[in-house]
C-alpha cells in the first residue's frame, strides 16, 4: 500500500507559473531572474497557505538552475534541480524561527555563510516564521543581512510583518502576497479532482473556497477530507452536511416567513436548524449575511460583489426586487444588534426567538409610518407641544442720573449663598417668606450715592424704616489695600488663636514668618525650613478667610515661601524620579538590569 501523500504537499507548485493566485509576485521574481537583478535578501509576507514557503523554495530552484529557460523557470531536468525535488540539495537551508529563535541559532546560520556553494552560484536561507525571532536574535542577524556574501540570499517569510523590526524591514525587499481568490481556488480544485478522478460538483467546490477564505492549504486540506467522508463523490449537500454550513435555503424560507408575518412558521423552522446544531449565533450571523447579499443585488451595478454559489445569482436578485429597501436595512441593524448581545444572554435559544419576533412584526411597524408609499419620520404627538417660560429680569443696573452711580440692594440669607442684586427703585417690595427667616441680612451698598437731605429719604434710611424691625440692614464696606501694620496685627492674631487651640508649633511658625506686601491684593510669606512652609499650607484655606473678612476684601491673595539656603534636607526617594530612581537601584544591584534585558520589559517612567 503505498503512503498517502495530503493534496497540500502532493500538489506543491514546482515552477512560477504554476503558483496560484500570485502572479504579482512570480512576474517581479522571474524579470529580476532573467535579468540578473536579483537583491541580496527578500521578504515574503501575507496570509497563512497563500504561497510564501512555495515561491521561496522556488526562487531558490530557479537561481540554481543550469539550463534556464527563457522565460525564467527552472528546466527541472538538470542535477541541480533534480536534487532540489529530491530534497537533497546542498545549497537550500530552511530555518523554523518558531523554534530557532535564539542568538546561538542564528549565530549558527550566520557561520554557515561564511562556506561557498560547493555546486551551484546560490546558497539560499530560508528563515521561516521570522517575526517570532528575539530582539537580540534580530540584531545579531543585522550585519550578515545588510552586507552577505555574494553567494548567500536570504528569504524570509512571516504573517505578521508588524512584529518585524524597522532595521530588517529596511535591509530587505518586501513582497506582499495576498489572499487568493474564490475563483482562483475554484479552478486550481477542478484541476486536482481531474488528476485524481474525483466526481465533484462546482457547487461544492465553491463552498469550499468560500469556506478556506482565500488559503489554497485550508482548501485542500478540506477537499481531503471531503473526499474520504464522501468515498470519492463530492456534492454539494454532503459538502454542507460535512462542514456544518446551513444550505441558504433555509434562508430564503426564513425570509418569506417574516415578510408573509408568519411567527409560527419561522419559529418551527428555526427549531428545526436548531436540532440540527446550529448554535444560535450562528443562525444570527448567517442570516445577517444572507441580508447582505441581497441589498447588494437591489443594485445592478454592486451585484458583482455577491459571492455565493453558481446558480443561485438569479435567485438572489428576483428575492431582492421584492424585499423592501427599508425592511432589509431594518432587519439588518437588528441582527447585528442581536449577534453583539448574544454572548451575554442566558437563554441563548430565548435570544434568537426575540430577534425573530422583532423581525416578523417589522414590516407591519415600516407600513404604519408609511405615507403616500412613503417612508416618514416619526413624530411624538400629531400636534405642537405648548410649554411654559419665564422671564428673566435683567441683572444691569440702569445708570443713574448725569454721573451719578446709583445705589445696589445686596440680599443674602445666613451666608454668602442665595445673593440677589436688584435695581434701585422707590417702589421696591421686598416680601417676607412664609415663614419668615429670623436669620435673613439684608445689606445695601451705597456707593458714590447722594448723601440724604434736602427732603430726599436714601434707600438705606428708608429700608431701616420698612424692614428694620424684619431685618438686620447693613451697609457693605468699600474693599481695603493691603498695608504693613494690618496685616502684622491679624497675623498675630491668628498665631493666638492658634495658641488657644493649642497648636503651638503652628503658632510659632506663624509668629516666625516674615510677611513682605507685593500688590494691593497679594502678599507672600517667607519661612525658614519646609515643615514651616507645611503648617502654614494646612492653614491656608483658614488663614486666608480670616485675612479677606478683614479687609473686606475676597481677591486677596498669599503664597508661602522657603528662605534660600535653609530648605530642610529632602530625601534621595523623593528628589529622584523614576529613571533616576531605577538606575540607582541598578547600579546597587546589577542583577535587576539584568533581569530587565532578559525579559525584555519596558520601564513606565
Amino acid at each position: 500500500m503505498d503512503k498517502f501523500i495530503v493534496s497540500a504537499r502532493k500538489y506543491r507548485p514546482q515552477t512560477f507559473d504554476t503558483v496560484v493566485g500570485q502572479t504579482h509576485i512570480t512576474t517581479t521574481l522571474k524579470n529580476a531572474i532573467k535579468n540578473n537583478q536579483l537583491a541580496h535578501a527578500f521578504l515574503f509576507c501575507g496570509p497563512r497557505g497563500v504561497g510564501k514557503t512555495t515561491c521561496a523554495r522556488i526562487l531558490a530552484k530557479t537561481i540554481n538552475c543550469e539550463n534556464l529557460q527563457s522565460d525564467g523557470e527552472a528546466c527541472n531536468e538538470c542535477h541541480s534541480c533534480k536534487s532540489f525535488n529530491d530534497g537533497i540539495s546542498l545549497n537550500i537551508h530552511e530555518l523554523d524561527a518558531a523554534s530557532n529563535n535564539s542568538v546561538d541559532d542564528i549565530r549558527a546560520l550566520v557561520e554557515q555563510v561564511r562556506f561557498a556553494p560547493q555546486a551551484g552560484k546560490y546558497k539560499v536561507y530560508i528563515v521561516d516564521e521570522v517575526h517570532m525571532l528575539s530582539a537580540s536574535a534580530f540584531n545579531a542577524f543585522l550585519k550578515t543581512l545588510e552586507e552577505p556574501p555574494p553567494y548567500a540570499i536570504f528569504i524570509l517569510a512571516t504573517t505578521e510583518k508588524h512584529k518585524i523590526l524597522p532595521t530588517i524591514l529596511s535591509r530587505c525587499q518586501i513582497f506582499d502576497f495576498k489572499r487568493i481568490t474564490t475563483n482562483d481556488t475554484v479552478e486550481h480544485l477542478k484541476e486536482i479532482v481531474e488528476k485524481e478522478e474525483i466526481k465533484a460538483e462546482k457547487g461544492a467546490l465553491q463552498v469550499i473556497a468560500q469556506k478556506s477564505e482565500g488559503c489554497m492549504r485550508d482548501a485542500l486540506s478540506i477537499l481531503d477530507k471531503i473526499v474520504s467522508f464522501t468515498n470519492g463523490e463530492v456534492t454539494y449537500q454532503n459538502t454542507l452536511e460535512h462542514l456544518n454550513i446551513l444550505d441558504h435555503d433555509y434562508y430564503f424560507k426564513l425570509l418569506d416567513n417574516l415578510l408573509q408575518q408568519d411567527l409560527a412558521g419561522a419559529m418551527l423552522l428555526y427549531d428545526e436548524i436548531n436540532k440540527k446544531g446550529f448554535e444560535g449565533d450562528m443562525v444570527l450571523n448567517g442570516f445577517a449575511e444572507f441580508i447582505r447579499n441581497l441589498l447588494v443585488c437591489k443594485d445592478a451595478k454592486a451585484a458583482a460583489l455577491l459571492d455565493v454559489v453558481e446558480g443561485m445569482q438569479d435567485k438572489y436578485i428576483s428575492v431582492a426586487k421584492t424585499s423592501g429597501l427599508s425592511f432589509l436595512i431594518s432587519a439588518l441593524n437588528i441582527l447585528s444588534e442581536a449577534e453583539i448581545s448574544y454572548k451575554m444572554a442566558r437563554n441563548k435559544r430565548l435570544h434568537v426567538e426575540m430577534a425573530l419576533i422583532k423581525l416578523n412584526f417589522l414590516q407591519q411597524a415600516i407600513e404604519l409610518s408609511m405615507d403616500n408609499g412613503s417612508v416618514v419620520k416619526k413624530k411624538r404627538v400629531d400636534s405642537p407641544i405648548a410649554y411654559k417660560i419665564k422671564s428673566i429680569n435683567s441683572l444691569q443696573v440702569k445708570p443713574a442720573e448725569e454721573t451719578k452711580a446709583a445705589p445696589k440692594l445686596y440680599i443674602q440669607e445666613a451666608g454668602p449663598e442665595a445673593q440677589k442684586f436688584l435695581p434701585k427703585t422707590e417702589t421696591a417690595v421686598i416680601k417676607q417668606p412664609e415663614p419668615p427667616l429670623a436669620s435673613k441680612q439684608i445689606k445695601a451698598v451705597a456707593t458714590n450715592a447722594k448723601p440724604s437731605g434736602g427732603g430726599k429719604v436714601s434707600l438705606l434710611e428708608s429700608l431701616k424704616s420698612k424692614y428694620g424691625d424684619q431685618y438686620l440692614i447693613e451697609e457693605i464696606k468699600e474693599a481695603e489695600a493691603l498695608n504693613v501694620e494690618k496685616l502684622n496685627d491679624y497675623w498675630n492674631q491668628y498665631a493666638k488663636k492658634m495658641d488657644e487651640q493649642q497648636k503651638h508649633s503652628s503658632a510659632n511658625t506663624f509668629k516666625l514668618a516674615k510677611l513682605k506686601i507685593e500688590a494691593d491684593n497679594f502678599f507672600t510669606v517667607t519661612v525658614n525650613a519646609l515643615t514651616q512652609q507645611r503648617f502654614i499650607e494646612q492653614e491656608k484655606m483658614l488663614l486666608a478667610d480670616f485675612i479677606q473678612q478683614a479687609f473686606n476684601n475676597r481677591s486677596i491673595t498669599f503664597k508661602v515661601l522657603v528662605e534660600e539656603g535653609e530648605q530642610d534636607a529632602v530625601p534621595a526617594h523623593l528628589s529622584l524620579n523614576s529613571r533616576q530612581r531605577f538606575e540607582k537601584l541598578a547600579e546597587q544591584y546589577p542583577l535587576l538590569k539584568e533581569l530587565k534585558d532578559k525579559l525584555r520589559l519596558e520601564l513606565d517612567y
